[in-house]
């Protein structure tokens, strides 16, 4: 029911001739080393010991340091964030939170020989994007664009774009398309949301 593109690309972790002025410049490769240190990080707990469970509780802080969860998740519910009462937009975002989390999980053994090759790095409206390749063993090299906001300050990963497609954009229509057919009620949205955490992770 709900769209995991997006959760899965957080699991690893400009055109020609366009002029940046030299402290904007500094922000992309910012961007850049933040987006290298944060795929360090993961790609880390993805190869090492423990059991998924440990891993999920060492993931937990590093997402919570490297991707603004909370944004994320107010865009991904849309319009429907005004009209849902504060009871349930707290509800709503604490699930996202785990939602993500238990995908990013569920596939630690995928992403065992996962290797991530920083590329280019380019300014983007108010953010910088961050273009990397995901490579895998017996599985086709992946490109996924990281979206930074706030690189000179307090960088965070706003959106995911792997092979050009926006997959914050995607779960918001997703998320949308189910409210739709639910009439609107935002807590049928909350309960789908705790029967995801509930199914068996394969």
């Amino acid at each position: 029911m709900i769209n995991r593109r997006m959760l899965l690309a957080l699991s690893v972790i400009a055109p020609a001739g366009m002029v940046r002025p030299v402290h904007a410049q500094s922000d992309t490769d910012r961007a850049a080393a933040f987006v290298r240190a944060t795929g360090d990080k993961i790609v880390a707990v993805m190869r090492g010991a423990g059991s998924p469970e440990e891993k999920r509780r060492i993931l937990g802080p590093i997402i919570d340091a490297s991707i603004d969860v909370d944004g994320v998740a107010r865009f991904c519910l849309g319009r429907f964030w005004r009209s849902a009462t504060p009871d349930q937009q707290k509800r709503y975002t604490e699930l996202f939170h785990k939602v993500l989390i238990g995908n990013i999980a569920s596939r630690l053994g995928e992403y065992q020989d996962v290797r991530l090759t920083i590329g280019r790095s380019m300014p983007r409206d108010d953010n910088d994007v961050v273009a990397t390749t995901l490579e895998r063993p017996n599985n086709p090299t992946t490109t996924v664009e990281w979206v930074v906001a706030d690189a000179a300050r307090s960088p965070k990963v706003i959106d995911v774009i792997a092979e050009g497609t926006s997959l914050r954009l995607t779960q918001r229509s997703d998320y949308a398309a189910y409210l739709t057919r639910n009439n609107n009620d935002v807590d049928a949205l909350i309960n789908a949301m705790h029967q995801q955490l509930a199914e068996p992770k394969g």
